[in-house]
């Protein structure tokens, strides 16, 4: 999708103009694959504030022909040392670059002092997360490519209800595992991150890592996973029980699904992500758990699970329209259990666009 990319940079010039630089060295690997489609494991991007034709793309010898395929307009320059060797470019017309900006929070000590050994002629000015404020938005190939890892999720949850894979005897790492086989199943390249399947006591630790504990009647079975598609990421989280749930177990349950209503009804355009974190909060203060509601509401998804904007306390900023965020109220009673609810959705115009559809209905299993 040359014209995509191509697109992505010119609003990245605008930016760079905005914000006084000449260049800008792209070193995340993220950001490039954002910015022209690579996706091989060794890039760099130097993207100029004048157009296309001062924009060089580096890798190495090992994507010559996959560079060729993805990034086809832009100049290719074929080193091992990618960013260094597009800062040498840059210093042999340094009148044209002579403010160039790097992301600085994803360059180690070591390799800016490469940089400044290089990049002769040139001053190099830190200018972190000038990409990722772009990527905040999303456009529509991006919101579909989530809506697809999204599917891919749902699906692999209902195959898994449906053939009993959750069940008394299991371990934790087997119904992972079976639930990350089923995401490949139905078109995700892989999960999201290591899936979370947390039973009875272990569903009150927030990221509790899959054991070899068995699955008993009774149990809070908390999962929290995703699917990737074409490098996007979902991410949803169910709670089920096992069994008929305690009179504790239902009435937790509850609250917690009243609270993350509130929460993505207040995920509106406009509306400071704080405040969308306390629509969700207060619900379960007044519940009086709201000492074990022990983390933010939410935060973007995209290229990484977790990114711009989070939805948490103390933190500013706004909703936009084409922003994809996580609401993901949890109560955990150390010791006894917990419940999460979390649903990936698009901002928009008016009502919020859920992306994750699995029933938020307390399963009995």
């Amino acid at each position: 999708m040359p014209d995509l990319h191509a697109s992505r940079r010119d609003a990245l010039r605008t930016v760079l103009n905005e914000s006084g630089v000449d260049a800008l060295l792209v070193t995340d690997l993220l950001n490039v694959r954002y910015l022209t489609g690579f996706t091989g494991s060794n890039a760099a991007l130097l993207v100029h504030g004048d157009g296309e034709s001062r924009t060089l793309f580096c890798t190495d010898g090992r994507y010559t022909t996959q560079a060729a395929a993805e990034v086809p307009d832009l100049e290719r320059v074929i080193e091992r040392e990618s960013a260094a060797a597009l800062l040498a470019r840059a210093a042999g017309d340094a009148a044209a670059h002579r403010r160039t900006g790097f992301e600085s929070q994803h360059v180690s000590v070591e390799a800016h002092d490469e940089f400044t050994r290089v990049a002769d002629g040139i001053e190099l000015t830190r200018a972190p997360g000038l990409v990722e404020q772009l990527r905040l938005i999303k456009d529509e190939t991006e919101i579909e490519a989530l809506r697809m890892a999204c599917a891919a999720a749902d699906r692999a949850l209902a195959s898994l209800l449906e053939h009993g894979g959750i069940r008394p005897g299991r371990t934790e790492l087997e119904v992972a595992r079976d639930l990350e086989n089923r995401m490949l199943d139905h078109g995700s390249s892989g999960p999201s991150f290591e899936s979370i399947v947390a039973a009875g006591p272990n569903s009150a630790i927030p990221h509790h890592r899959p054991t070899s504990r068995p699955l008993h009647a009774g149990d809070f079975v908390k999962l929290d996973f995703g699917a990737t598609v074409d490098g996007y990421h979902s991410d949803m989280t169910r709670t089920v029980v096992l069994g008929r749930p305690a009179d504790w177990q239902a009435d937790l349950y509850e609250l917690v699904r009243r609270a993350q209503q509130a929460g993505l009804e207040a995920s509106l355009a406009g509306q400071e992500v704080a405040d969308v974190d306390l629509a969700a909060r207060r619900i379960i203060e007044q519940g009086g758990h709201g000492e074990e509601f022990s983390h933010g509401l939410g935060h973007g998804v995209g290229l990484e699970v977790h990114e711009a904007p989070r939805l948490a306390m103390n933190v500013a900023g706004t909703l936009s329209v084409g922003m994809t965020v996580t609401v993901e109220p949890g109560v955990y009673l150390a010791g006894r259990g917990g419940v999460r609810i979390e649903d990936t959705l698009v901002v928009r115009d008016a009502d919020p666009e859920l992306l994750t559809l699995s029933s938020k209905e307390l399963v009995v299993v």
